[in-house]
């Protein structure tokens, strides 16, 4: 069980960071940068191929983190495979010791850096949701049996909170919680008041499943501004971006304002108990999360770090 999944279950505030391979064949950076969040999240959840934009598997950099001592979350988008090659990534990550999968369906690579890619999109999200399912009951893609254990998984599933129409948001995260899910990571919220109309949806529709509120901190005004116009499901508060805009005026730091401005959500979000915890998108800053959290006054529960697959096995021992 992975700690993810165990502070969930036991009612602690989970909380995940985002971190994104590189567009290159070097690890080093990232597992450098994962060294300074050990010990201050739950797990590390790495994008696949985010936006469309060509980057090393997030298989490849979470069977590195794995081994170096860290519990990972696989992103598994429909984009770019079949449901045969979804499988086999599946199986490959089970055996390296990965368990917890955000299952998504995948921005088009129309608005990627590749874009002369052709999508694929055997399955969206539900259906890599009702995949895990398949084959922990032991089965393949095409019902026929796996040889040795079954895997397990804890699949998750993205939702977006600010959309139009709700409604519709709210029953596609019903498919996806009778698909399996067993959290949910929503888009980036930059008020509590924001989230509350989706938290009531969420509950009328009888959702029993954990969610991770999404949180950016914001870097400029600029920054906002073009999340606004240009990422779905984004809406930063003027009253936010003309606070970033002052304090670049005054001569302060932006950054560290839009760091101080994601704390007091967090706190917020966790002093309310509205969710189970947070997900952490720094974009590109995830060494100022550990700062993040500490201003937020969030402490996760020190556990041994999870034994690395391969001395275990000497010891015989996203888009929605």
């Amino acid at each position: 069980m992975s700690r993810l999944q165990r502070a969930l279950e036991q009612g602690q505030f989970a909380v995940t960071a985002e971190m994104a391979p590189p567009k290159g064949a070097d690890f080093r950076p990232a597992l450098e940068t994962a060294q300074v969040l050990r010990g201050k999240v739950h797990s590390l959840n790495v994008t696949d191929m985010q936006s469309a934009c060509l980057k090393a598997s997030s298989l490849g950099l979470c069977t590195a983190l794995r081994q170096a001592g860290f519990e990972p979350i696989l992103q598994m988008t429909g984009r770019d495979r079949n449901r045969m090659a979804l499988a086999a990534d599946l199986l490959t990550a089970a055996a390296f010791g990965i368990d917890t999968v955000l299952c998504l369906t995948g921005d088009h690579p129309a608005v990627g850096d590749c874009r002369d890619a052709k999508p694929v999109y055997d399955l969206d999200s539900v259906g890599i949701l009702e995949l895990l399912r398949e084959l922990e009951a032991g089965r393949d893609c095409g019902g026929n049996p796996l040889t040795g254990e079954a895997p397990r998984f804890f699949g998750g599933a993205a939702a977006t909170p600010v959309y139009d129409p709700l409604p519709l948001q709210i029953a596609r995260l019903k498919r996806k919680a009778d698909a399996g899910a067993r959290f949910l990571q929503t888009q980036a919220v930059f008020s509590a008041e924001s989230l509350l109309p989706f938290l009531e949806g969420v509950d009328r529709a009888g959702i029993r499943v954990p969610i991770l509120a999404g949180i950016i901190p914001l870097k400029s005004a600029g920054m906002a501004k073009f999340m606004n116009e240009h990422v779905p499901g984004i809406a930063v508060p003027q009253s936010q971006i003309d606070a970033l805009a002052a304090e670049k005026a005054a001569g302060g730091s932006p950054a560290r304002l839009g760091l101080a401005m994601a704390a007091e959500l967090v706190a917020e979000l966790r002093e309310r108990k509205l969710c189970a915890g947070v997900h952490i998108m720094a974009i590109g800053a995830e060494k100022s999360v550990p700062g993040l959290l500490e201003m937020a006054g969030v402490h996760i529960c020190e556990e041994t770090a999870p034994v690395p697959r391969a001395e275990a096995s000497s010891e015989g021992g996203n888009h929605e």
